[in-house]
């Protein structure tokens, strides 16, 4: 299959007008602190419209500005939202699209790809926001990428930990996971229940992450357990709701972020709570 997957969401998660995305980003990213941390192999980032998660989004995605010359292949996995999906779903595409411009696929990882439990289905894709939020914030901070996008059905954790695996490749590929947190609960209730899943993310506890826990919680659960397997370390670095930025506190959805990395380039610890 040839041809390019258009954006679905640009105009209700992010900006559709380039100029105006290229800012929005540019934004997000300069209020975030920078910092002195080893490159990341993996980023855990929510997939909310900007307004609500894209804070939090840029607290990870600025980890990457140092090493911006670094990462020339990414491995982004999310949830179906649309359309419901077995195991997980490649794209056959030549590229997916945002207003940005044009990303490229990895066919070649892609084609490598034979699997039973990874197949090839477009409808999991077209209308799929969770990875479509990432690519402007990889856009304008990767010099150049190629992509893997896998959108994450039924799976089940393992399933997605040993695709991760045969995905891995060396210092030039990021893996990126997109999840939100808790969902439609009080703000306190969210922030209880969140910081909960956040201690366990931080133990690379996968059994402890249920579905009401995360949206994204197979693919989170595939990630902690490659890493737990690699020895990867793992930060947090931010940790909040929609209440917090763009929303009412009646309901909310949880956002947080996560960075993981090779332990012997040293970080600094989570901070007490």
């Amino acid at each position: 299959m040839t041809g390019n997957r258009q954006a679905s969401v640009a105009g209700l998660f992010y900006p559709a007008n380039a100029a105006e995305l290229r800012r929005s980003v540019q934004n997000l990213l300069a209020a975030v602190e920078a910092s002195d941390e080893p490159p990341p192999k993996a980023l855990i980032v929510p997939h909310a419209g900007y307004i609500y998660s894209g804070p939090t989004a840029a607290v990870a995605y600025a980890r990457l500005l140092p090493y911006r010359d670094r990462y020339q292949r990414v491995i982004l996995l999310g949830p179906c939202h649309r359309v419901p999906c077995s195991n997980l779903a490649v794209s056959g595409v030549d590229s997916f699209q945002t207003p940005l411009g044009a990303v490229p696929l990895d066919k070649t990882a892609i084609t490598a790809l034979k699997d039973p439990e990874v197949q090839l289905f477009e409808a999991a894709h077209q209308l799929e926001h969770s990875l479509e939020v990432q690519l402007p914030f990889l856009q304008l901070i990767l010099d150049s990428f190629t992509l893997v996008p896998l959108v994450v059905g039924d799976a089940q954790p393992d399933t997605v930990a040993g695709v991760i695996a045969r995905l891995w490749g060396g210092d030039e590929t990021l893996i990126v996971i997109s999840s939100d947190l808790s969902h439609y609960l009080t703000y306190h209730q969210a922030t209880e229940r969140d910081r909960s899943t956040c201690l366990a993310i931080e133990s690379l506890d996968a059994r402890a992450i249920k579905h009401g826990d995360a949206c994204g919680a197979v693919p989170v659960c595939g990630l902690l357990l490659e890493a737990e397997r690699r020895g990867l370390a793992i930060k947090t670095l931010d940790l909040r709701n929609s209440g917090d930025t763009a929303g009412s506190k009646d309901q909310v959805v949880g956002y947080g972020a996560w960075m993981l990395y090779e332990p012997r380039l040293g970080a600094p610890e989570n901070p007490p709570r």
